[in-house]
């Protein structure tokens, strides 16, 4: 399974799996048809699957005219989005599977950014030495989604489900957000040479037009202070007194950064 990865609208991206023995290909989150027709086109594939991780237009926006084009393809997305997503036609929940190119995806209900987000996680096969996450805006590289339909407890336990996946995972989320995550990130934690680092280099990434989409788990664990509501010095930093409460006023400074 290769997995394409297509700009979309002014900061999206659009994923498409590609199974190049079968010549068929899935697509997650597509916020516009047009680049993944294209992409379908050049490679001469057929498309039999929509993996939608949430309703928001930005995600969901080209399921309409892919349908048209390829009628076949069966449109999935969380149960708790009956009625939100176009074309929708499986109603998935925690711990069902999805199947592409003979690899298996698990589903994650992962609430907070929306009340019925769910993620797809991949694990690695024979052949393959990472796993595939596609989180859509619930974990973004040095982020995460904003508070719309959820909790900040339901969030923490969202984003914990995501951190306990294998280090050597690839994040693959919805959006080219990572300079100013990691811009606000530097904000609170100005003395973690960490930090720093992954700074100087996505600054550098994106000077010279490359994506920072997708990163490791490994990496995000090290550098995303969303995923360590439980560090000492971000606890300092927030004045919080536990993990949800930390978690809750970056947040909240990160909305107003």
């Amino acid at each position: 399974m290769e997995v394409k990865r297509l700009p979309a609208l002014s900061d999206n991206y659009v994923f498409v799996l590609y199974d190049p023995q079968q010549k068929i290909a899935a697509t997650v989150d597509p916020a516009e048809a047009k680049p993944v027709l294209t992409l379908l086109k050049e490679l001469n594939a057929d498309l039999v699957a929509i993996f939608n991780t949430h309703h928001h237009f930005d995600h969901v926006g080209g399921n309409r005219e892919l349908k048209k084009h390829y009628p076949q393809a069966v449109v999935y997305g969380s149960a708790e989005d009956e009625g939100r997503i176009p074309h929708q036609e499986v109603f998935l929940q925690e711990g069902d599977t999805v199947t592409f190119a003979q690899r298996q995806g698990e589903v994650l209900f992962v609430p907070g950014h929306t009340s019925g987000h769910i993620a797809y996680y991949f694990p690695p096969v024979e052949g393959a030495e990472v796993g595939e996450l596609f989180a859509g805006d619930t974990m973004f590289v040095g982020g995460c989604g904003r508070l719309f339909e959820g909790t900040p407890t339901q969030m923490v336990d969202s984003l914990g489900k995501l951190k306990a996946l294998p280090d050597q995972t690839r994040l693959w989320c919805a959006h080219e957000y990572t300079l100013k995550n990691y811009q606000f990130a530097i904000s609170v934690e100005p003395d973690n040479p960490v930090v720093q680092q992954r700074y100087q280099d996505v600054q550098q990434a994106r000077r010279e037009g490359q994506a920072t989409v997708p990163s490791l788990l490994a990496q995000e664990k090290q550098t995303n202070p969303f995923l360590r509501w439980e560090d000492k010095n971000l606890q300092t930093v927030t004045k919080a007194k536990n993990a949800v409460q930390t978690f809750a006023r970056l947040r909240g400074m990160k909305d107003r950064f």
